[in-house]
């Protein structure tokens, strides 16, 4: 690790863990560590099974391998995991890194109420070869519910005889989920150990099911998890622990400034930032603290990033990568911090889900804020259900404002000069990520960062939401936030609702909307109506034209 002048505030964090035993009391379970409060120790101690999932999962090893064959010799062509959050990156890290083994069903992710990527996806579809799963820790996530009460009409109208068959669940013991699964005579349930949180359970069914559908070697997956959990454990001395030393470093720099902990990784893995990101976000954005996760964003220059910034850099020993090697030797020379991480293939990232789990967790101490909870997340779920129900008894949306490409120059010129040196801008997208609209954005992020010299990040929504959101509304206040909507051509009817998925993420936009404003966060919408490229390229054009007036203000030119 070479993180500069911080090397020796790390050094005496560490040093402060070995006094007070900090890595002991750490697998002993102890709930002390994050906080005094009684109440919230015992919702602690209900969330650390995750410490010990590999030996379960060891016993589960034969029964998932069985039913990954199971599922190719039966001749399913696709399957589909209809998820949120936790129950869907670690399968989508899985899927991008690994690829599908040979005879193995393609995968795929659903995890969007955009009704267009939901249409894209069913047109590649074979109905009758697909299984889909849908994996949901509470049982209740609405975008997983919609999506299944949708692909549940479609696969009844095809009248076979155990529809049921083309269903799996991943989900806790008493949920809704569960009951569903029972009445609908699913062809599996597999039921999570409690005590597991979403971000936390990439080593539990909701990433080891999935994992066993692509042909992944699980026992060597699980073999590199355990040999990082061992070097984790506390007959280690905690400068050589990989999990209480990064925990310490993402600590000790976030508290000196350096929170925008920046991601960089090479092609065959770069799926994996999206993982991290969650975990980071959701579980150290509360109480007006956390560390902000940069993933996805182009490796820039020396001069075009700012003094907020902790870098990430994943060396792959099977994928030598010497110019992206190069760049990061730059951003070391010009004296930004840089942790730098050797891995021999990606089966090692099974060991890096636990590395991270244990950091972020580490860094909750530090940070005096429980990582294991998601107090704002309910904000924007009760805003969405209220405003669904606005549109059941009347038929409309609340009104709100919005900014359409000819207000926009102005608009933004006043909204843009409330990004400071230690700003980050997100970008809240509720589009389709279709190729031509993610590159559009990405430009957009290029474009602020080497602007303002300040971080940017890139959501979809209302993916983000099971993300990013616990950040943005419960984390320390420097975002800014561009919300970006579109109209959508067609809207696909819900069963068993009065909306479509339309009207539902629409609902999911103001209902973050008025979240976020309500905070008194800086936030603009941007509509780009029926064109949304076109409406993109005019909005970077318009940010490429603002001139710095001093400092990080713009005027525009």
């Amino acid at each position: 690790m070479s993180v500069g002048k911080a090397e020796e505030a790390v050094n005496a964090v560490l040093r402060k863990f070995g006094r007070e035993k900090m890595v002991e009391r750490f697998w002993n379970h102890d709930p002390s560590l994050w906080k005094s409060d009684l109440g919230i120790q015992r919702k602690i101690n209900a969330r650390l099974g995750w410490l010990t999932i590999t030996g379960f999962m060891r016993t589960q090893l034969a029964a998932l391998r069985e039913f990954g064959t199971t599922i190719k010799k039966e001749g399913f062509k696709d399957v589909v995991l209809l998820g949120m959050g936790g129950s869907s990156l670690c399968p989508e890290v899985c899927r991008n890194t690994f690829g599908i083994s040979p005879g193995y069903p393609e995968f795929r992710v659903l995890d969007s109420t955009d009704p267009a990527t939901l249409l894209h996806l069913e047109e590649k579809l074979d109905l009758r070869k697909t299984l889909f799963i849908v994996a949901s820790k509470s049982g209740s996530t609405i975008e997983s519910e919609s999506l299944f009460l949708y692909f549940s009409k479609k696969i009844k109208a095809l009248e076979i005889s155990s529809p049921g068959d083309h269903w799996v669940a991943i989900t806790d013991r008493g949920s809704a989920l569960e009951k569903t699964a029972s009445e609908k005579h699913f062809r599996r349930v597999f039921l999570n150990p409690p005590d597991i949180g979403g971000r936390y359970s990439a080593l539990s069914f909701f990433g080891l099911v999935p994992a066993a559908l692509i042909g992944i070697d699980l026992e060597t997956f699980l073999n590199r998890a355990d040999e990082v959990i061992k070097r984790c454990g506390s007959d280690v001395p905690v400068e050589e622990n990989p999990g209480a030393a990064l925990g310490a470093v993402l600590s000790e720099l976030g508290r000196e400034g350096r929170d925008k902990v920046t991601f960089i990784l090479p092609p065959p893995i770069k799926s994996f930032g999206v993982w991290i990101e969650q975990l980071l976000a959701e579980s150290t954005g509360k109480e007006g603290k956390g560390l902000i996760p940069v993933e996805g964003e182009e490796p820039g220059q020396p001069d075009q990033y700012g003094s907020d910034r902790l870098f990430i850099y994943y060396r792959l020993k099977s994928h030598p990568d010497t110019a992206l090697d190069r760049s990061v030797e730059t951003l070391r020379k010009a004296g930004q911090p840089v942790v730098e991480i050797f891995l021999r293939d990606p089966y090692d990232l099974a060991g890096e889900f636990f590395r991270w789990e244990m950091a972020t967790a580490v860094a909750g101490i530090q940070l005096e804020i429980n990582p294991f909870d998601e107090p704002n997340v309910t904000e924007s779920k009760e805003n969405t259900s209220r405003i669904l129900e606005i549109y059941r008894t009347s038929g409309h949306l609340p009104e709100t404002q919005v900014h359409p490409d000819p207000s926009f120059a102005k608009n933004s010129g006043v909204f843009l000069k409330q990004v400071k040196p230690s700003s980050y801008v997100a970008l809240l997208a509720y589009l389709e990520r279709s190729p031509s609209t993610e590159n559009l954005l990405q430009k957009m992020r290029v474009s602020i960062r080497d602007k303002f010299r300040v971080a940017t990040t890139l959501g979809y929504g209302p993916r983000f939401l099971h993300s990013t959101g616990q950040l943005h509304k419960g984390g320390a206040r420097k975002g800014v936030f561009f919300q970006i909507t579109a109209d959508d051509p067609d809207d696909v009817p819900i069963p068993e609702r009065n909306y479509g998925f339309s009207i539902l993420k629409r609902a999911q936009s103001l209902g973050d909307l008025d979240s976020l404003k309500k905070k008194g966060l800086p936030v603009l919408q941007i509509h780009l109506g029926r064109s949304p490229e076109e409406g993109l390229a005019h909005v970077i054009q318009l940010i490429e034209g603002f001139q710095p007036a001093g400092g990080n203000s713009c005027s525009w030119g």
